[in-house]
């Protein structure tokens, strides 16, 4: 076991304090900026207090869930932080989600009410007209879409204390395929920011390029509320694209950019399809997290930056990060890098016991980070953390001598495409749901840079359904990254003697040509 606890405690009772400081020092400085919107730290402020006492107005309480289907917006981040100042859960997901998916996480968070960031999203605009939403001006921030009032939404006790006092919930879709939203404390996420800060030398003379989706807990804490605790600049953008991120870095002074690894290798893709120098004069750190880093990537992506590109490692339960490399320590593998200060580790074997000292077990972890439990789940949160605060990773990893951590692989089935999390059973669910299906299996297969799914499915005896045909049945029903890239249909699938399916076997399937 490692031990990394030290005492800490949060500089703040709530997220929103963040911005007391540099509303004073940098009153002028820009704080946030989009497409839309451009807002000083004194403008951020004044907005924050503005749209908060808006919301009560229509009827947003403490303790209340207030929803926001977004992309990456200023008025995302305004609105997170007038939900701090009002005490309310802030539920942030992503607007390209299906309307299946949205329903049931505004049905199982209970959000008193839900805004629809229609502004930057056509998809958010849908999603507000199917609810019923109706414009409103709101301040700083223009005409959005707000969605009725749910007059039997149930307001949650509130604390004091911001290690008890939920300020954000993240949605994960959960290996039992119902919705699994992570309760993120005032603590954890400054926890998070304050590590973003500390161990990567923010300040207010960085501009961070914003394009970590707000709707997951990188693009929340670290990138958001990172930035904010640092005086910096953040250009918020709603989606990526490799040519306009590319002009962005070499025009739009950046000094620091966060991607999963495929925008990388998307970004030197279109460098080379179209002759034009990747260029970044301004960046000074290249950070990768939210999906394995592969040593190819890594070289070719150092050799046209100049620079290291630096990994992480983290878990939406862990508000997120675990673990970083830092310009101090650059690596040449594709470890993780050094655990957070404050944190305790722990490997552990088949049994619970602690391996070897630089064998490879699986990871829990202790500390500041742990969220508080997932929402209306305590049988859910009791599996995931024990009655000691340890929390369960569900990966395989190892501490090499220097003290460096290793990620050896994944213990669940969990899928990580381009970033966003695909647990199998929420597409087999779907799957199963055709009327010609009789049974589905879904797993991951390895492509350069990231995975992908892909889905095996045994039809019906006498059923003509094509692959075209249950591919757009899925389209309608699945946000776009779980959608296999490759649906093969099986007379018989391989299973042991108690009738369960053999994943392994499958996997090993996927890598082979049909």
């Amino acid at each position: 076991m490692t031990n990394r606890n030290q005492p800490w405690t949060p500089d703040f009772q709530r997220i929103h304090e963040v911005l007391d400081r540099w509303a004073d020092e940098r009153a002028d400085a820009v704080a946030l900026q989009d497409m839309h919107t451009r807002l000083s730290y004194a403008e951020l402020k004044a907005a924050v207090a503005a749209n908060a006492a808006q919301l009560r107005a229509h009827g947003v309480r403490p303790g209340d869930r207030l929803m926001l289907v977004a992309e990456n917006s200023v008025a995302t981040a305004v609105l997170l932080l007038a939900g701090s100042a009002l005490d309310a859960w802030v539920v942030v997901v992503n607007a390209r989600l299906s309307a299946r998916e949205i329903d049931d996480f505004i049905e199982h968070s209970g959000a008193r009410r839900v805004v629809y960031m229609s502004h930057v999203s056509a998809q958010a605009a849908a999603h507000g007209v199917r609810h019923g939403a109706q414009a409103v001006e709101l301040p700083a921030l223009g005409s959005l879409l707000l969605g009725p009032l749910a007059g039997n939404a149930r307001a949650e006790t509130v604390h004091a204390d911001p290690a008890e006092q939920v300020a954000a919930m993240i949605y994960t879709s959960g290996t039992s395929g119902s919705p699994k939203a992570v309760m993120l404390t005032h603590a954890n996420l400054q926890f998070a920011a304050q590590g973003a800060r500390d161990v990567r030398r923010l300040g207010p003379g960085d501009r961070l390029y914003g394009v970590m989706p707000m709707a997951h807990v990188v693009g929340l804490s670290t990138q958001v509320l990172g930035s904010l605790m640092s005086g910096a600049t953040l250009l918020l953008v709603p989606r990526f694209d490799p040519m306009e991120a590319a002009r962005t870095l070499a025009e739009e002074g950046i000094t620091v950019f966060t991607g999963v690894p495929v925008m990388f290798a998307k970004l030197l893709d279109w460098s080379r399809a179209n002759g034009v120098a990747f260029a970044a004069p301004q960046l000074r750190l290249a950070t990768v997290s939210g999906a394995p880093l592969l040593p190819g990537l890594k070289s070719e992506v150092e050799k046209v930056l100049g620079m290291p590109l630096h990994n992480g490692y983290g878990l939406t339960e862990l508000s997120p990060t675990v673990a970083v490399t830092t310009s101090e320590a650059p690596r040449t593998d594709c470890s993780v890098g050094q655990p957070m200060p404050g944190l305790e580790l722990r490997f552990v074997d088949e049994q619970g016991a602690d391996v070897a000292p630089g064998e490879v077990g699986e990871l829990w972890v202790r500390g500041p980070n742990v969220m508080k439990g997932y929402y209306r789940s305590p049988k859910l949160t009791e599996k995931a953390v024990d009655p000691q605060g340890w929390f369960n990773t569900g990966d395989l990893a190892r501490l090499g001598p220097d003290g460096a951590l290793h990620i050896a692989g994944r213990t669940k089935e969990l899928i990580i495409r381009s970033g966003f999390n695909v647990y199998p059973v929420e597409v087999e669910q779907v799957l199963d749901s055709h009327s010609d299906v009789v049974q589905s299996a879904v797993v991951g297969r390895p492509v350069e840079d990231n995975e992908e799914v892909v889905a095996f499915v045994e039809l019906a005896a006498g059923s003509t359904l094509t692959e075209a045909e249950l591919g757009k049945y899925l389209r309608e029903r699945l946000s776009p990254y779980k959608l296999p890239a490759e649906i093969r249909f099986l007379a018989q699938f391989p299973a042991g003697s108690t009738g369960k399916v053999l994943k392994h076997v499958l996997k090993d399937m996927a890598r082979q040509p049909a």
